[in-house]
């Protein structure tokens, strides 16, 4: 949702309202949202660095809404790149939250000379086999079968034949983690 407004209208069609990057910090639109009744998807900043968003998940949680998670996506890195610092997986996974890595989105280059920003989607699979190392709780990765006809973002999406081997591999590699997390 991008409004306060826009939060109760949402929230009787979905589970989760999410909370876009840019506008992670407008304390309105973070109340609105937890009122609903809904969980709350926080997307951070490509501006703020992990520990600034704890002050995001206590604005929805003093709301009254306790399912909220947070989801990394870059760091703005110059002026034509994003860059993922996977030290903010575990920062932002010790405010008791969910942390989701947006596997696609930090991948975008924005501002590029042509006016239509880029991306590198053949760094999806290194980027989302990173964040389940770091502990990320969730993956979002966006998909489409011809991704440029995509209508946004299919600069940095997965063509969708691609996902399901993806998925095996990144489960096998969730699997050993876990294996070794429990282990010590």
């Amino acid at each position: 949702i991008h409004s306060p407004e826009e939060a109760d209208m949402a929230a009787e069609f979905v589970d989760v309202l999410q909370i876009p990057a840019f506008l992670c910090r407008q304390t309105d639109l973070l109340v609105a949202a937890a009122r609903t009744g809904r969980d709350v998807n926080v997307k951070k900043g490509q501006f703020l660095s992990p520990e600034a968003m704890e002050f995001a998940v206590q604005k929805v949680r003093d709301a009254g809404c306790d399912d909220v998670a947070v989801t990394e996506r870059g760091v703005t890195f110059g002026y034509q790149d994003l860059v993922v610092d996977y030290r903010g997986i575990p920062v932002m996974k010790s405010f008791g939250c969910p942390v989701v890595l947006d596997c696609t989105h930090s991948l975008q280059q924005p501002n590029q000379t042509c006016g239509v920003t880029g991306g590198r989607p053949d760094m999806i699979e290194t980027i989302a086999r990173c964040g389940i190392a770091a502990g990320a709780d969730g993956l979002f990765i966006e998909t489409h079968p011809e991704p440029s006809k995509a209508k946004s973002d299919g600069a940095n999406m997965l063509r969708l034949d691609l996902m399901p081997g993806l998925l095996e591999r990144l489960t096998r590699i969730r699997t050993v983690i876990n294996e070794i997390v429990t282990e010590s």
